[in-house]
């Protein structure tokens, strides 16, 4: 379990994450003495989790990994904290006093051991640790299913529990969970900047904006035409220089843009009305663009254009 945490958990922290399920390999070795109801009521605290402030940012303050171990004797923890403190605990069902224990070390040198029991679906458990100024504090820490994730919290007392005083309030998510919350905000982010850098390009080929243009465009660029006709980064930019189009419309509608990683495909519909060469042209016609990621941004590299539509 963890103590001390505003920002840094350094004690008390771990014990409280948590909920992988046994596996077959755990349950085909189930000892017998660890076989009752009561010994299987902390196994959703098995996991490996991400963990989070509650109330703070939507930021991973720590990492745990908790197995059940021992034929299912015991859940086993190791935690990781980004102030660098790490930790073990181990946790077990002892049957002659009929409670929960949990003894708690850290790289910090901090040893904490915990009892208690479950009040519904939550274990409590609290013990005594003497603090760097000699007095007697009491530590109090409740794990609870939250979700598809654990709630924990922790109280401290220096009166003997006359009074208590938040010490901290995490929330445990799987980590596979997090990782794609994370990559789907990410992916949808990626996907923002991507459509507007498109809308900007379109923007710009309608200004014959060469500068705007090569900006967007990688060097290795390629346009490939419904009619199969290709155009490199260094014909496009030539004709935007020379102004041989002048276009009056050049927009997009019905604009998707899918993220994968540092590749994005936009596709849309574009109307296209001008001149070219002094003469008119007026058309609409869907195309794909890809983007790739590179270190200096996203930068068009590959289009691909259908054939103009028939005039509705």
């Amino acid at each position: 379990m963890k103590v001390g945490r505003k920002r840094s958990m350094a004690l008390f922290a771990a014990a409280g994450l948590f909920g992988v399920l046994a596996t077959r390999a755990v349950l085909a070795e189930a000892s017998p003495k660890c076989s009752s109801a009561e010994h299987r009521r902390f196994d959703f605290w098995s996991g490996d989790w991400d963990a989070y402030d509650v109330g703070g940012a939507d930021k991973p303050v720590a990492r745990a990994h908790v197995d059940i171990i021992l034929g299912g004797c015991a859940l086993r923890e190791i935690y990781e904290q980004e102030d660098g403190v790490v930790g073990q605990s181990f946790s077990a069902y002892d049957a002659s006093r009929r409670l929960w224990h949990q003894t708690w070390v850290t790289n910090r040198g901090t040893l904490l051991q915990i009892d208690g029991v479950f009040q519904g679906d939550a274990l409590t458990m609290q013990g005594a640790r003497l603090t760097a100024e000699g007095r007697k504090e009491v530590i109090r820490g409740v794990w609870k299913p939250e979700g598809a994730g654990v709630r924990e919290t922790a109280d401290t007392s220096i009166d003997a529990g006359a009074s208590w005083k938040p010490l901290f309030d995490l929330r445990f998510r799987r980590h596979s969970d997090a990782t794609a919350a994370r990559t789907s905000s990410a992916a949808a982010g990626d996907a923002r900047i991507v459509a507007a850098l498109d809308t900007e390009y379109q923007a710009a080929v309608a200004r014959n904006d060469a500068a705007g243009m090569d900006r967007i465009l990688a060097d290795d660029f390629i346009l490939v035409t419904g009619r199969g006709k290709t155009y490199t980064k260094a014909d496009l930019l030539n004709e935007a220089r020379t102004a041989d189009s002048n276009y009056e419309k050049q927009e997009d509608s019905s604009q998707t843009v899918r993220v994968w990683g540092d590749t994005a495909v936009v596709t849309a519909l574009l109307w296209a009305k001008g001149t070219r060469g002094g003469k008119p042209f007026d058309y609409k016609l869907w195309f794909s663009d890809t983007y790739v990621r590179t270190p200096a941004g996203w930068r068009y590299v590959f289009g691909q254009a259908s054939l103009p539509l028939p005039p509705s």
